[in-house]
């Protein structure tokens, strides 16, 4: 491996102008200078681009600019000591040493955990005091070298002071002077931590500010090479430095150790110091959270930790699934999971990414619907691609409660109604992409798109997608574990896994299992859709048994998944089946947050004050069509509320079926009344299953509480004999 940082690449005490962006492109120009990326103005731009989401200087008067770069054909350091302080974001103002980490858009893991060392080193303070102490750009060249091997930093060998870099004795004889009073205090106050650590040892969490409580955290930046670790290690010196027990994930480009399951489990909050999503998100699910960008978890760790013991103690706090807290992304990289724990993640990873663009595409064929009449489908094309404002196709009525818009609202109707049927399109490739995804990582995205693409063109739908995103998932990962010479492997992850991986994947698609899986497809579409009477209601009843049995896990997500692909071919007068079908996973997977809400409401002696509290902003929840909302709940007694919610909600998919109420919006709960024709019915429906849910709930807590009082009884009871005697 080539060495990443040379003398050339090291600039000393010259004075590079003002700003940043003039330093980034002097680092950025020697690196094109020594032959290391082929072009100065990509080069730039890409680490200006970085630049521009979050500015990346840190404490202790330190840069560190960084970017992928497809103009880089070598990883490379480049890094300068300013004369005067460029003011570069961090809080304690301008800094004088910056390192450009300029990587190659597919860098190997190897060179990636090198950088990542690097950042590491940089929040050391003997490191940075010997930095700025080096004579040289060779000393320099040595200490960052030592720093990525793991060798310890020391003060360069002094040569003659300020060679080759315009500065005089004087100068650099004050300049080593004060790094070395930093670097002894630096490691004096190691010193003191580390007997502060050896006296308490044995005595765990309990001597510290954490109350013993333990946190877990997770540290992620965009490009993932530098600020992810820095963050990492500042919040792990805090909370070492506070006697808070904590465990760091690092989410960066070097790959990511998941953090053990019991650690999770154990861990009274959770900080996320991130400017990404967080991959396996849902592990968190239920913690209090922190949430922060990852440069606040190098400036102020401190306060992170404070916030998240506070938090723990809270229970008002933002929790990680709850309310206001986005869905993240779920990619990890399974180490230690069961296959059918791996196989229910992959899933719900392609189901969480599709949401999105049904939930959004839904709702606006639904406003096509609502400003243009039933009727839109028939002329959306042509109105929107002709731009037929006040010249509308011949033929063009509206069944509209809106008609009294005109031919503006018809125009309207057909712009959302289009846009929406757009949107609706990406369901089976999205699906496909992502479940490809969350098993070969970002390789897997472009064969898994393609290989549903090829499945929705087939007529294979949510099954179709399902089987190419495992094909090109599979292939993807199986590409990406071969061992590649090292000209290759910047092709791999961005030409040849896409390439090859597509031709597989969707070629077995189109000459194998396509056939087959449009069979199946229609031969259930035409079945469940085609039922009536009280055969439909009996299919209500299993899609609300279904939508209540893991409150958004792996069965909701199927009986979820199955409503939303049929929803583009309903319609309300023509096949209104597909409508129905979705009004009844909707309404039955509103039923368990509520029935929660009113049961804590009814019965509050059965609940503590946490789970009231739960049950109030269960009310939102379930409102709003949130399964989640009682996850909670059935986390803490699943024998009693996993039943009783089973059973409201069959009861509200039978009764919405059975008064053949539809839904052109697939998320939305009860603010989506619009797009139904019978909203009335829609809330009489979840009313009736909440309450019954409900009751449920009550009577089963009751029956609990009174054997629990009857087994203390036949303990205390005797006991009390046997005192008074």
């Amino acid at each position: 491996m080539s060495s990443m940082i040379i003398p050339e690449l090291v600039t000393l005490d010259q004075d590079l102008g003002g700003d940043k962006s003039a330093v980034i492109r002097h680092l950025a120009s020697s690196i094109v200078s020594a032959g290391r990326a082929d072009d100065l103005e990509g080069l730039y731009g890409d680490a200006w681009s970085r630049e521009a989401k979050t500015a990346t200087g840190v404490p202790g008067g330190i840069g560190i600019p960084h970017c992928k770069s497809a103009h880089v054909t070598t990883p490379s350091l480049a890094m300068a000591r300013l004369p005067r302080g460029v003011e570069w974001g961090a809080n304690d103002g301008p800094a004088d040493i910056v390192f450009f980490i300029a990587a190659t858009e597919g860098a190997d893991q190897a060179h990636l955990k090198l950088l990542a060392k690097l950042a590491r080193s940089l929040i050391k303070k003997d490191f940075t005091a010997a930095l700025r102490a080096a004579r040289t750009p060779q000393e320099v060249v040595d200490l960052v070298e030592n720093a990525i091997s793991d060798q310890p930093a020391s003060a360069a060998t002094p040569t003659s002071a300020g060679a080759g870099t315009g500065v005089t004795e004087a100068v650099a004889d004050e300049r080593r002077a004060n790094a070395g009073a930093e670097a002894a205090g630096a490691t004096a106050a190691g010193a003191a931590v580390g007997t502060a650590a050896g006296e308490g040892a044995g005595t765990g969490a309990a001597g510290g500010s954490g109350g013993g409580k333990s946190l877990v955290a997770v540290t992620a930046c965009p490009t993932g090479i530098a600020h992810t670790y820095m963050a990492a290690d500042s919040l792990q010196a805090a909370a070492d430095e506070m006697g808070v027990p904590l465990q760091v994930e690092t989410q960066g480009s070097a790959g990511a150790t998941p953090l053990p399951k019991q650690v999770i489990d154990d861990a009274a909050a959770v900080i996320f110091a991130v400017e990404v999503d967080v991959r396996d998100k849902g592990r968190f699910a239920g913690k209090p959270v922190i949430q922060g960008p990852v440069k606040r978890g190098i400036d102020e760790p401190k306060q992170m930790i404070e916030e998240a013991l506070a938090a723990a103690d809270n229970p008002n706090a933002r929790r990680v699934g709850g309310a206001g807290d986005p869905s993240g992304a779920v990619e990890d990289d399974g180490a230690g999971e069961s296959l059918g724990a791996r196989t229910k993640r992959v899933l719900l990873t392609g189901v969480s990414y599709m949401i999105p663009f049904v939930a959004g595409g839904g709702l606006l064929i639904a406003l096509g619907f609502l400003f243009g009449g039933y009727d839109i489908t028939k002329f959306a094309d042509d109105i929107v691609l002709k731009n037929q404002l006040w010249n509308l196709p011949v033929g063009v009525e509206t069944h509209s409660p809106l008609a009294f818009l005109g031919p503006f609202g018809i125009y309207l109707g057909a712009v959302l109604f289009k846009i929406g049927s757009l949107s609706m399109g990406f369901l089976v490739p999205a699906l496909a992409g992502y479940i490809a995804y969350g098993i070969a990582d970002r390789p897997g995205i472009a064969p898994g798109f393609v290989a549903g693409a090829v499945a929705g063109f087939m007529g294979a739908g949510f099954l179709g997608g399902l089987v190419g995103g495992v094909l090109a998932g599979a292939v993807a990962h199986w590409l990406a574990g071969l061992p590649a010479p090292r000209w290759l492997r910047g092709l791999m992850p961005v030409v040849i896994i896409p390439l090859v991986a597509s031709i597989v994947a969707s070629g077995l698609m189109f000459m194998v299992l396509g056939g087959p899986i449009v069979w199946l497809t229609q031969w259930l579409n035409t079945t469940l859709t085609g039922m009536s009477g009280a055969a439909a209601v009996v299919l209500g009843i299993v899609l609300g048994l279904m939508m209540a049995f893991d409150l958004g896990g792996p069965v909701n997500k199927v009986a979820y998944s199955f409503a939303v692909a049929g929803l583009g071919a309903g319609n309300v007068v023509t096949n209104p089946a597909p409508l129905e079908i979705m009004a009844a996973v909707m309404a039955a997977g509103m039923v368990p947050p509520l029935a929660l809400a009113l049961a804590t409401t009814l019965d509050k002696k059965s609940y503590s004050l946490a789970e009231r509290e739960n049950g109030k902003a269960a009310w939102l929840l379930g409102a709003s069509f949130i399964s989640e909302g009682a996850i909670p709940f059935a986390a803490a007694d699943p024998l009693r509320v996993i039943p009783a919610s089973m059973l409201g909600a069959a009861v509200t998919g039978a009764m919405v079926m059975g008064f053949g109420v539809t839904s052109q919006a697939p998320h939305g709960g009860i603010f989506v009344f619009f797009a139904m024709n019978n909203p009335l019915l829609f809330i009489l429906s979840i009313v009736v299953g909440t309450a019954v849910s409900a009751a449920a709930l009550i009577a089963l807590k009751r029956v609990g509480n009174r054997r629990r009082e009857a087994d203390r009884d036949e303990v205390v009871a005797p006991a009390r004999q046997t005192a008074a005697a």
